[in-house]
């Protein structure tokens, strides 16, 4: 039988959301500040974000976080969420499709490689 996801000790959640490209700005601007708050956690060990080049709108995003899932849903996000609050009312009306998320086990060493150009 598979684990569940609620019994990783540290995964990868994985998130797209889609806009219209003229609202990019819109989401931006409310991004950036949820982005420094969860970038300062020390939970948080990996951000990135993307842009799909061939689907404009299509924002996804990688993080990367040293706990569990279940904690991570019944008590890092509960306890934050008034951080989150500004970033959601902003941002959710601006959706043109429903927000996708999956989360993944991170398999580690000897898979995972961070070279110093990576971030520019």
């Amino acid at each position: 039988m598979a684990a569940s996801i609620l019994d990783l000790d540290r995964f990868s959640l994985q998130l797209t959301v889609w806009f219209k490209p003229s609202d990019l700005p819109k989401f931006w601007s409310a991004f950036k500040p949820i982005f420094d708050v969860v970038a300062a956690e020390p939970e948080l060990l990996y951000f990135e974000v993307f842009e799909d080049p061939a689907e404009p709108g299509k924002i996804s995003w990688i993080e990367n976080w040293d706990m569990p899932p279940q904690k991570f849903l019944t008590e890092f996000m509960p306890s934050r969420m008034e951080h989150y609050k500004p970033y959601m009312e902003a941002t959710e009306p601006l959706f043109v499709k429903p927000r996708q998320f999956t989360v993944m086990k991170r398999v580690g060493a000897p898979y995972v490689v961070q070279k110093d150009g990576n971030v520019k």
